[in-house]
């Protein structure tokens, strides 16, 4: 990773920020899609887990800045994402589970560029940058490909290099295997877990969540369970199998 490391681990990688939630709560219409979490994370991996509807996505948007809290106190990395957008957005990034939704510019080269558009970075930089992160997810032999002519795995990959090119602290991912095939779900999990960044997943394959430190569930909004991978998610299938 490039840039100043003075505040770094000793393998360069960013201090990992803290996710600080306190009786967070977030109002849409008539429903509380999130309900009085409180929720403290130093892991470097956490997994977020629930059934259609239960807060999961909406709690990490939160967690990211795109939602804002209807009452409750947000902090990650000491910043409240919702209020320090700009500050925030250099520490956090966010992956959605459909990439189509993030791919702006024509070119996979362009795509990823662009977000640097704001980084104070020369042309030259920028362009180093650019190449790192291309080579880093093997899109080198993609950087002039049209960005929506690729395949599903590769607008995946595509998607983490655009938002780690910024070079975050945290990485938030909502259903990053959502829309791929056996094979790239598992070779997109190889990446995730190759990065040293610190992730948040928001997933329905339980499978990817099971390597995580951490993993919590969600229920209509509220935080239902909370700890090891494996009881957890042990947990939630036998739970879900009830009510089959």
């Amino acid at each position: 990773m490039t840039g100043s490391t003075d505040d770094a681990t000793p393998g360069g990688v960013p201090p990992e920020p803290v996710i600080d939630l306190l009786d967070v709560t977030v109002v849409l219409g008539d429903r509380r899609v999130v309900d009085r979490v409180s929720l403290h994370v130093t892991e470097h991996r956490l997994g977020v887990i629930g059934a259609n509807g239960s807060g999961k996505s909406t709690l990490a948007r939160v967690i990211a800045g795109l939602v804002t809290a209807t009452s409750g106190r947000v902090r990650v990395a000491g910043l409240d994402p919702a209020h320090d957008g700009r500050a925030a957005r250099e520490r956090i990034g966010f992956c959605f589970a459909d990439p189509d939704a993030q791919i702006i510019m024509p070119t996979v080269r362009e795509d990823v560029e662009f977000s640097l558009r704001r980084s104070g970075l020369d042309k030259a930089a920028r362009a180093a940058r650019v190449a790192q992160e291309l080579e880093r997810f093997g899109l080198s032999h993609l950087a002039d490909a049209a960005a929506h002519r690729l395949s599903s795995g590769e607008k995946q990959l595509l998607a983490l290099a655009s938002t780690l090119v910024r070079e975050p602290a945290l990485v938030i991912c909502d259903e990053p295997t959502t829309l791929l095939d056996l094979r790239n779900a598992t070779e997109m999990a190889e990446v995730l877990y190759g990065l040293p960044e610190q992730l948040v997943i928001v997933s329905h394959d339980l499978a990817l969540l099971e390597r995580c430190e951490r993993v919590i569930r969600l229920d209509d909004g509220l935080l239902t369970d909370d700890g090891a991978p494996g009881e957890v998610i042990d947990r939630y299938r036998h739970d879900m199998s009830r009510l089959r």
